[in-house]
């Protein structure tokens, strides 16, 4: 890991980098983008950049990286690597990118810090950097390899075999491979990129649960981002992609352990969050899973739970399921079993050796999550997935 004088060196000037990793993080987008611009054009998410979430991404996995040398040097954070490797892998980075990204990034420290980066301080942090880089390099060569890519090459172009709306702002794909190959396995709980051409020439790459079990097609399920901006990539496919589209997909990636085993489990969902939960259900009547399950889910209202039939027909085909469903604004059509106002663990009986997986806005996987350490879940045992920049890992 890093060498004795690098980690005295890192130890003694995390507290200045880690204060100024924000200023540091922000004037390096800019020389990125400004050296080159097709980054934010064609792999950056430009709504990400613009509400400052994948800046504060950055800075966050930086300073955990950095962080986790100094106190536990003997362990490389294998979880922070796997995760930002998956989601780069989706997106097809390739290594070469890591010498373009060192070269404004160093650039960038050296602005915001000045004197302050001796070469003492500069040798310690490039060697951050590139064991940072190199292991997910590493692991971004396996996970290509896996998929039966060459480096970056994870791209292939898919038919749109049935549009289906689930509400009204959210619409399923279905899609299958134009070449007539087989589609991909895949764990279920991972997700794909899908990139489109924008009106402006963009070409813009965003993440989708796959919201069914593997089978000869895939599927994805995507809610109509409204917001300022509106979400580019949701907006475009609502609006231009019919059946017949075709649309171009990475491999599926993610970095979900399997839930195969008989365990108890608990799918915890808010929102559009039930996606890669439905998937996990689909897979678990598909092997006839004879573990319990608990199915949690929270939404505004009936209305807006997508796939809400499928998420209530799946649970309830599994012999040992049982879902319960919150809604801030109930109404009386088909949710007498339902419960108003928000997602309340209070009454609900979580197994022992329950392994839990969460999907829905951070906040609310927060403080589920403080829940179920509270009720004696491991936090080794509880997994989730966020949409967008994975500010989780970064302490936000």
């Amino acid at each position: 890991m890093l060498s004795e004088q690098a980690t005295t060196t890192v130890r003694a000037t995390l507290p200045t980098i880690g204060a100024a990793i924000g200023d540091i993080t922000d004037l390096f987008y800019k020389k990125l983008f400004a050296a080159h611009p097709e980054l934010l054009r064609d792999l950056f998410n430009r709504g990400n950049q613009a509400d400052g979430s994948q800046k504060r991404a950055l800075a966050g996995s930086i300073a955990a990286f950095a962080t986790a040398l100094v106190e536990h040097p003997q362990v490389r954070p294998d979880a922070l690597i796997a995760r930002i490797a998956h989601k780069h892998a989706s997106l097809g980075v390739t290594r070469d990118q890591y010498v373009v990204v060192h070269t404004h990034l160093f650039a960038a420290i050296v602005d915001v810090l000045g004197e302050a980066v001796t070469p003492d301080v500069a040798r310690a942090w490039d060697e951050v950097y590139w064991l940072m880089a190199n292991a997910l390099i590493a692991v971004e060569a396996r996970l290509y390899a896996e998929a039966g890519a060459v480096d970056g090459s994870t791209w292939r172009d898919w038919e749109v075999v049935r549009r289906s709306r689930e509400t009204a702002d959210v619409v399923t794909f279905r899609l299958r491979p134009v070449d007539g190959a087989d589609a991909p396995r895949f764990r279920p709980g991972q997700y794909v990129s899908v990139q489109v051409e924008l009106a402006d020439g963009a070409r813009q790459i965003r993440q989708y649960s796959l919201s069914a079990a593997p089978a000869e097609t895939l599927s994805i399920t995507v809610k109509r981002v409204h917001g300022t901006p509106d979400g580019e990539v949701s907006n475009h496919l609502h609006a231009h992609v019919r059946e017949g589209s075709r649309l171009t997909l990475s491999a599926p990636y993610g970095d979900v352990p399997s839930i195969d085993a008989d365990a108890p489990l608990l799918l915890i969902s808010a929102g559009i969050g039930c996606t890669p939960m439905v998937a996990m259900l689909d897979h678990l009547v598909s092997v006839d899973h004879a573990g319990p399950v608990t199915v949690l889910h929270a939404d505004r209202s009936p209305a807006e739970h997508a796939l809400r039939a499928r998420h209530t027909r799946l649970a309830a085909e599994l012999p040992s399921a049982a879902a319960h469903f919150w809604y801030e604004s109930p109404d009386a059509e088909g949710t007498t079993e339902a419960r108003a106002g928000r997602m309340d663990l209070t009454d609900i009986a979580v197994p022992t050796a329950a392994r839990a997986y969460l999907c829905g806005p951070l906040p609310f996987m927060r403080a589920i999550r403080a829940r179920l350490i509270e009720r004696g879940v491991p936090a080794a045992d509880i997994h989730y997935e966020v949409f967008g920049p994975d500010l989780w890992l970064g302490g936000e």
